[in-house]
């Protein structure tokens, strides 16, 4: 009998896949849409406060068992480490505590500053440590570049967000300025890809909706930093609806394929793109950009909702932590 057979749990969690920390990032992002929903109608925050409780919670429990895998199975993160698709979710860690600082920023300021900067240092080491091993590890296959590779440039923009409110603003601009370059030589890099190599396999293609996340995070990061939007601001949420629409095109490919976790790929950039859209009418009075929020909150509520149930079935059925 297998080891694994032999203690189910515990072969489950050496399969623990370090892409459940898309989940907090999924969940706060739908925190923040809901709080910047409630500050653009005038209503409480009674709803995005229990959803923040809610993600913290979640959080929490995916952290609790991947330090547990950590622990008794440093094999298996080592080898996500080196795989060169799982490394680039690593940054979610840190997007997640950034995410959080966020959510925090107005109801509790003093713990948001400490949580945002553990979780800018965790970002800048996670993000010079994942390009390192990109450019020094060995040769990538044009097969093995991912939309999913964005994610830690997405980490550095989000860095200004809470961090020029909190008064760092020379270390927002440090992190904004890395990000941004980082996501103009991968966004070269991964359209290559898309257009002249194999189409992304079944599992991966809901990643094509992270090309909306870096416009997007980088139009709120632009407005922390320049005090408004600007021509640069208008381009930055300009690309981020062009990539959204590009991710529509591709819609129908999403509805045949099973669930995986990567599904939770879909769930930070809408909320990305939701919050960017409350922010820009906040910015400019546009109440046409009020109702494309409201709209695409609508969306995001039923994308996580649904993301959410069909995470639990799939645990319940033994179809998530396996062997791939």
């Amino acid at each position: 009998m297998s080891s694994v057979e032999a203690h189910p749990v515990e072969g489950r969690l050496a399969h623990f896949p370090v892409t459940f920390f898309a989940v907090g990032m999924g969940m706060l992002g739908l925190t923040i849409a809901l709080h910047a929903a409630e500050l653009a109608h005038g209503r409480g925050a009674e709803v995005s406060t229990f959803v923040l409780g809610l993600s913290l919670g979640m959080i929490g429990l995916v952290s609790f068992f991947y330090l547990l895998k950590l622990l008794l199975h440093p094999g298996a993160v080592s080898a996500e480490w080196h795989h060169p698709v799982r490394i680039a979710f690593f940054p979610a860690i840190s997007i997640s505590l950034l995410l959080a600082s966020v959510a925090l920023l107005e109801r509790a300021p003093e713990i948001a500053r400490w949580v945002w900067m553990a979780g800018a240092v965790l970002q800048g080491g996670l993000a010079l440590s994942v390009i390192s091993a990109w450019i020094g590890h060995r040769p990538f296959q044009p097969g093995q570049l991912t939309p999913a590779w964005f994610i830690p440039a997405v980490g550095n923009v989000i860095v200004p967000i809470a961090g020029v409110p909190l008064g760092h603003v020379e270390i927002a601009w440090l992190f904004f300025s890395g990000g941004l370059l980082f996501w103009i030589v991968l966004l070269t890099l991964v359209m290559n890809r898309l257009m002249f190599h194999d189409p992304l396999p079944g599992k991966m293609v809901p990643t094509l909706m992270i090309l909306v996340a870096p416009p997007a995070v980088s139009y709120l990061a632009w407005l922390r930093l320049a005090g408004e939007g600007g021509a640069f601001g208008h381009i930055l949420l300009s690309v981020a609806y062009v990539f959204a629409a590009i991710v529509v095109t591709q819609a129908a490919k999403f509805l045949k394929m099973p669930f995986a976790m990567s599904w939770w790929a879909l769930s930070f950039p809408l909320a990305a793109l939701t919050i960017a859209s409350f922010a820009h009418a906040s910015a400019v009075g546009s109440e046409a950009h009020l109702w494309i929020g409201t709209g695409l909150l609508g969306l995001l509520v039923l994308v996580v909702s649904a993301l959410v149930l069909c995470t639990g079935l799939g645990i319940w059925r033994n179809e998530i932590c396996i062997a791939e």
